[in-house]
């Protein structure tokens, strides 16, 4: 009975007679927004409905065309790259970090050679450097003897050392500054300081031409290095970045050699990578151990993650912390790890998929420099009478480094979207609009027409399925239980 009900439902209220259907379907087709159609449905010629039939299906295939190859180009995820120069009034002064490239004091290590293999070791961290087997035998013999020896503390004390004797001259914008300006930091070059870090507030620029000024005395006959290393230099090496970041000397440091006079003129740079698929920055990485995100910065932290859980101790080069790890550590476990974690790829940079990718803003200072000889004559006389010194000694010691803007100014480097959201529907209505004068409005009477239809069909083939078989009522041919027991008394 219900079956039943619902069927006399759907025919009477939901199922329109054929002729409803037809009229539907022709004033649908006069009535739509979607141009030509209604010239199929009322031309009475039938050459004019094949014509416009034809019109029709031709825009629709072009149409289709347009619109799948505009989805195409969109998920192919193309960006484009603007470059745009922001004069300014004053300009942020980035952080310079500077190094000996002598390290250690001479009267330290003169009968502790050792000291160098085992910073190799140390700072191998940092920059994998190869280790010889040669000297294996001589580093552990001497690690086994001196358990409680602390390369960290030893580099610190020394190391090369920043105070009057070694900063002759410090001026920055016309302002006398300090050794106390600077910040001590571990590099692969044991001891360095950095200039305007990020605990200080920021030093600004109002005029080209000008920034810092710096004349050091690296003091060869006291500091001293091991020339079977590669160390067979004699200068100041130095790295400019954004104060908010890590020093980083692989590849990136610039040299300055005793004797000479370094200008160094810097732009800033900025660089804005779009977020994965349209690049290959991912936003939502963020840093422990510093305040913006880099590839150096992640790459480091990532290393220590891993040395953490393989030694229980982290190297005090590294940030965190955890407990330093000492000597015998060093050499018997955190080299190994460091060197497993580079041959399995552990910690990667670049894409987005890698462990640390690319950062999606970063500030870069591209540097222009170029020497002279320091001091002529009169500047050797001057120099030698000021400082008390031969103009030998100031020749083969001294080092003048300038560090100024080019100009008042900043590049950016934008990596945009090709195709926006907004963009890809303007392109698909333009397209819609200009070969068949459709719109949204369009669109969802189409939409309707459709689900309506839809809905008849489904109707009419529920009408027409087969009865579901009725288990419970007894067919009407058969007597019932009562009626063969009457039957058989009657007999």
């Amino acid at each position: 009975g219900i079956l039943e009900k619902i069927r006399l439902y759907l025919v009477k209220k939901l199922l329109p007679h054929l002729e409803d259907r037809r009229k539907y379907r022709q004033e649908f087709a006069s009535s739509t927004s979607f141009h030509g159609v209604h010239n199929i449905v009322q031309t009475q010629s039938k050459t004019r409905k094949v014509l416009w039939l034809l019109v029709i299906m031709g825009c629709l295939a072009i149409v289709i065309w347009q619109i799948c190859s505009r989805f195409i180009y969109y998920f192919s995820w193309p960006t484009t790259t603007t470059v745009v120069v922001q004069y300014v009034e004053d300009v942020k002064f980035p952080a310079v970090t500077f190094c000996n490239l002598n390290r250690f004091q001479a009267h330290a290590v003169n009968n502790l050679k050792i000291i160098f293999f085992i910073w190799n070791i140390v700072s191998g961290v940092l920059k994998k450097i190869a280790m010889e087997d040669k000297y294996s035998q001589e580093v552990n013999d001497f690690l086994r003897g001196n358990q409680n020896f602390s390369i960290k503390e030893f580099t610190k004390q020394n190391g090369f050392y920043l105070n009057s004797s070694t900063l002759l001259e410090c001026d920055f914008f016309g302002k006398p500054c300090y050794p106390q300006d600077f910040e001590h930091v571990f590099t692969e070059y044991g001891n360095c300081f950095t200039f305007n870090h990020n605990d200080l507030p920021a030093r600004r620029v109002s005029l080209s031409g000008r920034g810092l000024h710096l004349l050091f005395d690296v003091q060869q006959e006291q500091f001293t290095d091991e020339p079977a290393l590669g160390y067979t230099d004699a200068g100041i090496t130095f790295v400019i970045h954004s104060p908010e970041e890590l020093p980083r000397f692989d590849g990136l440091g610039l040299l300055t050699p005793v004797g000479m006079h370094a200008q160094v003129a810097i732009r800033q740079l900025k660089s804005i990578i779009q977020e994965y698929p349209w690049g290959e920055c991912k936003p939502d990485i963020k840093l422990q151990y510093h305040k913006i995100y880099s590839t150096n910065g992640c790459l480091q932290e990532c290393k220590a993650r891993y040395i953490q859980d393989w030694c229980g101790c982290l190297p005090f080069i590294l940030p965190g912390n955890e407990r330093e790890c000492d000597l015998l550590k060093f050499y018997n476990c955190v080299y190994p790890a460091v060197y497993d974690i580079e041959i399995k790829g552990l910690c990667t940079v670049g894409t987005h998929n890698s462990t640390c990718p690319a950062p999606c803003e970063e500030t870069d200072y591209p540097t222009t420099v170029t020497y002279s000889s320091f001091g002529g004559e009169k500047a050797m006389k001057y120099f030698s009478t000021k400082l008390k010194k031969s103009p030998e000694y100031i020749r083969q010691n001294l080092v003048l480094i300038d560090i100024k803007y080019r100009d008042l100014s900043y590049k950016i480097t934008q990596q945009q979207k090709a195709l926006t959201v907004s963009e890809l529907l303007a392109d698909v209505g333009g397209q819609l609009g200009l070969f068949c004068g459709a719109s949204m409005i369009t669109i969802i009477e189409l939409l309707e027409y459709i689900f309506t239809n839809f809905c008849w069909m489904c109707i009419f083939l529920l009408l027409k399925a087969p009865e579901m078989p009725q288990w419970n009522t007894p067919p009407q041919n058969q007597p019932t239980q009562k009626e063969k027991k009457k039957g058989i008394q009657e007999c």
